[in-house]
């Protein structure tokens, strides 16, 4: 039991482990917007990521909220509106370092 908390504390994720799949995405506001739900336990996290183009750049702004909903298809519902709610209130800012 020990060994098994241990060891998932100590080993290193892989890549695949570490950006979660994307389970829906959407074009809004010249957005492109990529629902990423993380599981919380039994729990799915709303997590995302919006891009866009900038004056020829790609930018992109990961978020992740508190919200935890009990299956993955509704996180990634409600991670898309979050998203639009976010571009429709910060616009282009979201983008910015």
């Amino acid at each position: 039991m020990l060994g098994k908390l241990f060891g998932s504390l100590f080993k290193g994720g892989s890549a695949a482990e570490a950006a979660p799949a994307a389970a829906a995405t959407e074009d809004y506001k010249s957005c492109r917007i990529i629902a990423e739900p993380r599981q919380a336990g039994s729990q799915w996290q709303i997590a995302g990521r919006i891009l866009k183009e900038i004056d020829g750049e790609d930018r992109e702004h990961r978020f992740i909220r508190a919200d935890q909903l009990p299956t993955r298809d509704e996180a990634a519902e409600f991670t898309i509106r979050k998203a639009k709610l976010l571009i429709d209130q910060q616009g282009d800012l979201i983008f910015k370092s």
